[in-house]
């Protein structure tokens, strides 16, 4: 026969004020519709609770704790190779319990988030860069117009998809992961201050110094105007090639545009860098089948990126700043 469930806090408070009036155990698992050993051991202070039922955990918490040293040495370690430390350590498990331990300890095997390798010179330059801007107010950053290039795939090859299958079924239609050798893309250039986003600019092959000052003269300065007015505004730009040539420097002087002086190799620093990934991501569900759909899948989805959004991003300017301090330099994800 099982047990029964265990006294509700409820009903142990209602046996208390039964028992105080007088009233007998019969009265009392009567009324509250439990057993009379229930009520009894309740009253005597027996009551303790069940015993766990099931089998009884394979691991102590001194081995729980040796497992996650071994995770936590290294991330990037199969289940086989964990269980294959943990065993060695002495403890004798399968592989389906190294799978349930580090899951109870809250890690999930996920594709790991690429971060620009920086030599010592570079975070130090990083480093030096972010004190400087340590006290920079949002309503400093708010006069900073945020740009950068990036491509977009048709194929979204470059995601990350994982699928879920059985044993059996990795050459089904419905498993298979479809790609080219050379999928089609777009390039597409972006800027953002905290007002809103600018026109974007689709453009095909590589950005030279000619043709991103086009970029510049076309789809730059009337987004400035747009989200400026007459106000200064500072333009934020990578180190690339096309950015940092002589006669880049030159076009920016004759236009009289201050350009924010940038670290290298620190793409999660520039807040549209977030709005870039969010439309990948959005793109990801739409899967467009031509150019055409993907360019309008593209214009359709940037268009929808309130101002508040992008207020909110260049907010967080100053929170980035001091993850980069506290890192040291180190490139990180905000």
């Amino acid at each position: 026969m099982g047990k029964t469930a265990d006294l509700t806090a409820v009903q142990k408070v209602i046996i208390d004020i039964l028992k105080q009036e007088g009233k007998t155990q019969k009265d009392i698992y009567e009324r509250i519709g439990c057993s009379q050993s229930a009520v009894s051991r309740h009253l005597s202070g027996k009551s303790v609770g069940r015993k766990k039922c099931g089998r009884k955990r394979c691991t102590t918490r001194r081995g729980d704790r040796t497992l996650r040293k071994i995770v936590e040495k290294d991330r990037f370690q199969t289940l086989g190779d964990l269980w294959k430390q943990w065993t060695e350590s002495g403890v004798e498990t399968s592989i389906a319990t190294v799978y349930r331990r580090v899951q109870e300890m809250g890690y999930r095997c996920r594709i790991p988030q690429v971060n620009p390798l920086l030599n010592q010179k570079q975070r130090q330059k990083c480093l030096t860069w972010a004190t400087e801007k340590q006290h920079w107010t949002v309503a400093q950053w708010s006069k900073v117009l945020f740009s950068d290039e990036s491509k977009f795939f048709m194929s979204f090859r470059n995601q990350g998809a994982r699928v879920w299958r059985k044993t059996g079924q990795r050459e089904m239609p419905k498993c298979l992961k479809s790609s080219v050798k050379y999928p089609q893309s777009v390039m597409v250039w972006g800027a953002m201050p905290a007002a809103g986003v600018g026109p974007l600019c689709f453009f095909k092959g590589r950005v030279n110094a000619a043709s991103y000052q086009e970029i510049l003269e076309h789809f730059m300065l009337p987004s400035a105007e747009k989200l400026y007015g007459d106000e200064d505004f500072i333009l934020q730009h990578t180190l690339a090639p096309a950015h940092s040539a002589k006669t880049t420097a030159k076009w920016f002087t004759y236009h009289g545009i201050t350009v924010l002086n940038w670290p290298a190799n620190s793409p999660d620093l520039n807040p549209i860098e977030n709005l870039l990934d969010t439309e990948k991501r959005t793109l990801r569900d739409a899967r467009p089948n031509t150019l055409d759909e993907l360019t309008a899948a593209i214009e359709a989805s940037w268009a929808s990126i309130t101002p508040q959004q992008c207020h909110r991003l260049i907010a967080s300017m100053p929170r980035r700043i001091e993850a980069v301090i506290s890192a040291k330099g180190f490139p990180t994800k905000y």
